[in-house]
């Protein structure tokens, strides 16, 4: 690609959130699991840390050296998890919503910028919001009548 062009937008027509769905659906059930399991790890071991007389334990001792190794998994949890969101940063999807994993998908419904939503445990993309209207100001596709720009779609993947 010529240094000089710009790189354009991404906008997804339905068909094309839809198409990509296969992927997005492994990558971001990777994530709800990776990230409900890393925060509930990370909250232990914060507890375990502040437990009365924990600093006084030698870092020689078994339950010092356990508790750097759950720490060092916990890191590289984190580095897993921090890749499996650069791969829908990548694909130009936007990750709203880690917990319940929630995405958007940049669009283009009637001449303005808006997300296409997709939530995991949905068959397939059915609903849009405006930019700033979020989870809650989501519609659905089939009930809104919408046209989404098929030229505008066609940014760089």
């Amino acid at each position: 690609m010529d240094s000089t062009k710009r790189h354009s937008k991404k906008f997804f027509t339905v068909e094309e959130a839809n198409q990509r769905l296969p992927l997005v659906r492994a990558v971001v059930d990777d994530i709800v699991r990776l990230f409900r399991d890393v925060h509930e790890r990370r909250q232990r071991l914060a507890e375990i840390r502040e437990i009365p007389g924990a600093e006084l334990r030698s870092n020689d001792d078994a339950y010092s050296e356990e508790l750097d190794q759950a720490e060092r998994k916990l890191d590289k949890d984190i580095i897993q998890l921090e890749e499996h969101v650069d791969e829908l940063k990548e694909l130009e999807i936007e990750l709203k919503d880690p917990i319940m994993g929630l995405i958007d998908f940049p669009t283009i419904i009637d001449g303005r910028e808006a997300y296409l939503c997709w939530k995991l445990g949905e068959k397939e993309v059915a609903f849009w919001h405006d930019l700033d209207a979020g989870f809650r100001g989501r519609q659905a596709l089939l009930e809104t009548p919408v046209s989404i720009d098929d030229e505008e779609s066609s940014g760089d993947l």
